[in-house]
């Protein structure tokens, strides 16, 4: 192995969009993963395009389309994640909720579902009630896949706060909690990843203590 675990950039894989190119979720997404990239990630972003691409998960189906692949072994391979929905009839989108049902493919790993990876959360609403719903639910559906939210978590308010392009937003301080959820996302990796090389140095160590 040429570098640590603990010394290589962890990896950080965004999930979330709408059917709508450039939609203000997958914008809060960018944004969000600008701020993991800051805090020293590399990252990789699933967007509504994609995510429209991707057949309804069928666990019964045991032929897997490229595009299923492609997510499946991209989580896998990742230290955390990002999740961004729209909030649509008091619940996550349809299309993000699809996305997710899919890593069920990860059940049987070493690190099965989300274990051991942090995941922020991302909710845009066309008003607060609806926004501060559907972050629970992303929250429940996080630990569902024994993930662990960060600790923050951005609300978004379309009806307040709009994403002119990819590039800007109307309000500073929503890109700010959007680059708070990225960077904490990535610190977790960081911190975590840190744990795991400190384990796996002490296994070696009393290997190689019983083999003397």
């Amino acid at each position: 192995m040429s570098r640590s675990i603990s010394s290589r950039r962890p990896r950080v894989v965004g999930i979330g969009g709408t059917t709508r190119p450039q939609s203000s979720t997958e914008r809060a997404l960018a944004f969000a993963l600008r701020g993991a990239q800051e805090a020293g990630a590399s990252v990789q972003l699933f967007g509504g395009a994609f995510l429209h691409s991707l057949p309804h998960y069928a666990p019964e189906t045991r032929e897997l389309t490229d595009e299923q692949h492609e997510l499946i072994e991209a989580v896998r391979a990742a230290d955390a994640l990002v999740i961004a929905t729209p909030g649509y009839h008091g619940g996550i989108s349809g299309l993000v909720k699809n996305a997710l049902d899919t890593l069920e493919e990860l059940r049987l790993d070493e690190r099965p579902y989300l274990d051991g990876r942090a995941v922020g959360s991302i909710v845009t609403a066309y008003g607060w009630q609806a926004a501060g719903t559907v972050l629970t639910s992303l929250r429940s559906i996080v630990h569902a896949l024994r993930g662990w939210p960060t600790p923050f978590g951005a609300a978004v308010n379309t009806l307040e706060t709009r994403f002119q392009s990819a590039d800007t937003c109307s309000d500073p301080k929503v890109v700010e909690q959007l680059r708070t959820v990225g960077r904490q996302a990535s610190t977790f990796a960081l911190a975590f990843g840190a744990a795991r090389a400190d384990e796996h140095h002490a296994v070696e160590r009393r290997v190689a203590l019983a083999q003397d």
